[in-house]
């Protein structure tokens, strides 16, 4: 599974922001100083009825500085919209610092994550912890979805990614900036929950992916990025497929079960008068199992935006 790839297009964004050791350990990122701009024009919808209209709008949790996505029609169908909707409110660190503590420290008496983990990934797995600098007795303590996170996003910096310049940024300090209420679908205690109630065998098989995955770390994601500034859904669905074959457990968990409460949420708040803009990870919007997917199953037209 291309998992370092998922997170940034599909996944909870909070692990992206406050991996405890990931972000702080890595490399510094590069800075838009200097950086050539190139334009973008990610994919929009719409769903409407008499008196509600909501966008949905896919995102990127980490972008490179430069890409100039937020204008055109993205920036005019956010500023018609009276609320912004995003799948959590960023929490404060010392807030989220204490979730992990709580949901992802391991049960007494485990055992160390390389002995835990298949023989022939022990090594990759070491190699991978020393290579992003995190000595692998730091996370020990907690359970092996933490260290597959941190191995999936802790060498993006190093390639240019930064979480300031994702999507979800971007809006809400647009939002705050227009005086626009933010309203999160989900809350850190229950994204964090998508991953700490994984069984210990998934959990491993999460963690064994990501050092797989480690040695190819951004081509992909460079891949699904150039799909979603070029508007290209379905070629995202596509290499997201690709990339959840292996483990539907996993993707059934972090996608479609989401996707289908948030499409049960579009079409409560179309009870509702007023415009709304709701941006979630691109890879929610795209593929067989998308939000749209769902809504259209209830005869919910979600329409794409021409631009």
């Amino acid at each position: 599974m291309k998992l370092k790839s998922l997170f940034a297009v599909a996944t909870a964004p909070l692990v992206l922001l406050f991996s405890p050791l990931a972000w702080g350990q890595a490399a510094p990122v590069a800075t838009s100083a200097g950086v050539q701009s190139r334009p973008a024009d990610p994919a929009l919808w719409v769903v409407k009825d008499a008196d509600t209209t909501i966008y949905l709008f896919g995102t990127v949790h980490v972008l490179k500085p430069g890409l100039d996505w937020f204008d055109s029609a993205v920036q005019a169908a956010f500023d018609k919209s009276d609320t912004l909707v995003l799948e959590l409110i960023e929490p404060d660190p010392a807030t989220m610092q204490g979730l992990l503590v709580k949901m992802a420290r391991a049960p007494a008496g485990s055992k160390p994550i390389a002995e835990q983990l298949p023989a022939d990934k022990r090594g990759a797995y070491l190699k991978a912890m020393a290579d992003i600098g995190i000595p692998p007795a730091a996370f020990d303590v907690f359970q092996p979805w933490l260290a597959g996170i941190t191995i999936s996003i802790a060498g993006l910096p190093k390639l240019g990614y930064n979480p300031a310049s994702g999507a979800e940024k971007v809006l809400t300090v647009a939002a705050k900036q227009a005086g626009k209420p933010i309203i999160g679908l989900e809350t850190a205690e229950q994204q964090l929950g998508y991953f700490s109630g994984m069984s210990p065998a998934l959990q491993l098989a999460f963690l064994g992916s990501a050092v797989e995955d480690y040695p190819k770390l951004g081509s992909e994601l460079d891949r699904m990025i150039d799909q979603w500034a070029a508007g290209d859904p379905e070629g995202l669905g596509a290499t997201m497929n690709e990339g959840m074959r292996d483990t539907p457990e996993l993707a059934k968990i972090l996608l479609t079960d989401r996707n289908a409460r948030w499409a049960k949420w579009i079409e409560a708040r179309l009870k509702t008068p007023g415009t709304v803009f709701l941006a979630v990870g691109a890879g929610h919007l795209a593929g067989t199992d998308s939000v749209q997917a769902f809504l259209a199953k209830d005869r919910v037209a979600a329409e794409r935006v021409p631009y």
